[in-house]
This record gives C-alpha cells, structure tokens and sequence, in this order.
C-alpha cells in the first residue's frame, strides 16, 4: 500500500503518540506513552521510506541526506501541529523520526517545575544549563522558562536553534528566533553575532562543541543570562563534562569562569507514570552556592552531590530525592524509580525506612 505522510501525521495526533518512526521493514510505528508500535499494515520497502521522505523534505535536506547521511528540520502540519524531523539512512537506506512539538507551552504547573526556578530564570546575567538525554523534555522545559521571561520581563530575547521547534511571539519582550544553517552557519558563530544584537537573554539550543560553550560562558561572563543544553545526566557529571572539553592548559581558568558564572544546573528525566497514563519529568536542581563555588573552583566536583543533599533549604534536590517524592505520591511505580535512579541502594533503604506502600494516586 502507499502511505501518505499527512496520514501518518494525522494518526500521531489521534493517538496521541509522541513521535513517528520510519523504517525499512517494518510498518509505521508510533511512541505512545513511552513505548514504540506499529500499525497493523503492511511493512515499509525502502522506496516507501524514500517517498515519505521526500514529501516533507526540502532539496536542500534532501542533499544534506544525501552528502552527510542526514538531516534534521522542522515542518508545520496544518495548523494543527509541528514535527521535528530527523531523517537519516540506516544500512545504506532512509529512516525518518518525527517528534510531536506541542502546539502550546506548558506552563511550570504543567511540567512540575518547582515555582522557585522562576526566580533563578529572572536573574540579569549567569548561565542555566538544561541537562538530560535525549527525548528527556530539555526543548519543552526551555519554551516554558522563555515563555515565562517573555510574559514577565521588558527585554530582547535570542534564541539559536537546530531547527526552531516551539515558535515564541513578542510580548513584553522581543523575541528573535534563528535557525542553524538558515539564518546562522553555528551556534557558536551565532552566540557570537548575538552578542552584538543587544540581548538580554540568549538560548543555545546544544552546547555541542568546545567553541559553543566557551561563546556561551563568555557571554554569560559579560553580562547576558544565557540558557544552553546538554546531554548529560546530573549537576556534578555536566560540570565535569564542560571541563573536559577544554584543553588541560584551560581547565583551571574554565573552573574559576564557571565558579563566577554558572547560577544552576537543572538536570531532568521522564520517567512513565502508574497506570501507563503518560510521564512525568523529574528533575535535579545545582544552584550555585559559595559551598559549590568552591568545590567548582577546586576541581572537587565528587562532592557536589553532598553538598545539593544538605542544601535542599536552598531550592537545591537530587534526581533520587526528586524520584522518592513521585513515588511516594504515587505518580511512579517502585520499578519505575528504580530504573531511572542513581542509587537504587539508597533509595531501597528509604522504602524500607519509611514503611514502604506510596499513597494512593
């Protein structure tokens, strides 16, 4: 049978699944709820795949495809929702994921971000990093925090992003939206025509490569609040990260940089809720401290973690203390808190120590 690609989108959205896959040999599948299945319909051939593809594909993706192996960009579906696309070849032949962006920003309540980040997000200078891995929600929470900035601040918003995903209109602040390889060749090469664009706020959508996040520290450094992500897990592991990606000879002077600049890490997971009835982010928060400013200064980033447990007065908590509160409020089962945890020791004993059973959703 030949498939049509605005059926398949139309699908995703009565199902309300998350993304689409597009595969050679098997039939359209569809992520609901976390888990991938398909239609009950004939598998794809590899011409099926190509097809699909070149329906929602420029010629320009098509001939990044086609050079690079892939190609990422957005498309609008109607008017009733946007797609990021990813379209890549796999054993020589086309696949495509089609991830659902919702059409409307979640507000903090919605995501279960706890309501003291937006005091952090008004700050007038510092870098925020969003942390997590991929398909862990760091795009939504993002649109969240700048739509919050925008309805609450008087200010010039720059966002850099691969590809735009949730489209943000001017209201209090004015909002300029750029796209990698459509209107800026890098991020790190648009972080540093922003900063001659008079910001206030500016968001790198991926501090991907040691030249985007030294642009990012360094304009966090003169005076901007800068927003960026990355792909891992945990304050302490994404401070050892952005470290690592300088060169020995800089590391000391990257410390001291982020021990003035850094205002938080908020890492974050999505984690499914009791009764397959969708997920639930969970989140780590690192706000920066005199105590965390020195351990980031002393290369003893080992001992972050102590330190975010005996500052829970301060806003700070750990992804497994974040864990144990959903548990123990009976939006995730046991199982689901031990797979997504850090210390499953840890946590075993808090079940056993607080007498187990959660209460009832």
């Amino acid at each position: 049978m030949a498939y049509d690609m605005n059926q398949l989108l139309e699908i995703c959205l009565q199902q309300n699944a998350s993304d689409i896959h597009i595969s050679n040999g098997r039939p359209p599948s569809f992520r609901i709820h976390g888990s991938v299945k398909s239609l009950k319909s004939p598998a794809l051939t590899p011409d099926d795949c190509v097809a699909l593809m070149k329906q929602i594909t420029a010629e320009r993706g098509q001939q990044e495809l086609a050079a690079d192996g892939s190609t990422d960009f957005a498309i609008g579906y109607q008017d009733k929702a946007r797609f990021r696309v990813s379209a890549f070849k796999a054993k020589g032949k086309v696949s495509m994921v089609l991830r659902l962006i919702p059409s409307k920003i979640l507000s903090f309540d919605d995501l279960g971000i706890p309501a003291h980040v937006k005091d952090l997000i008004t700050r007038p200078r510092g870098l925020i990093l969003i942390t997590g891995p991929t398909g862990s929600g760091k795009t939504t929470s993002l649109a969240t925090m700048i739509d919050f900035i925008n309805k609450e601040e008087e200010g010039h918003i720059i966002t850099i992003e691969d590809p735009i995903e949730y489209y943000h209109t001017h209201h209090k602040c004015v909002v300029n939206q750029r796209e990698l390889h459509v209107d800026v060749p890098t991020f790190s090469e648009g972080l540093r025509r922003a900063m001659r664009e008079d910001p206030d706020v500016i968001l790198v959508g991926e501090m991907r490569d040691l030249d985007t996040i030294a642009a990012a520290i360094t304009a966090a450094e003169t005076g901007h609040l800068v927003f960026g992500t990355l792909h891992t897990t945990g304050a302490a592991r994404t401070i050892d990260r952005i470290i690592d990606a300088f060169p020995t000879n800089q590391q000391e002077m990257v410390r001291t940089q982020l021990a003035g600049n850094l205002l938080a890490v908020i890492s974050q997971t999505l984690v499914p809720k009791t009764g397959g009835k969708g997920r639930c982010a969970a989140y780590e928060i690192m706000i920066m401290n005199p105590a965390i400013s020195n351990l980031v200064r002393e290369n003893k980033s080992f001992r972050i973690d102590s330190t975010i447990q005996t500052s829970q007065s301060q806003g700070m908590i750990l992804l497994d203390e974040f864990l144990y509160k959903l548990y123990k409020a009976g939006t995730i089962a046991f199982e689901s808190m031990m797979e997504y945890c850090k210390d499953q020791a840890y946590l075993q004993r808090r079940v056993q120590e607080d007498g187990g059973a959660p209460a009832k959703a």
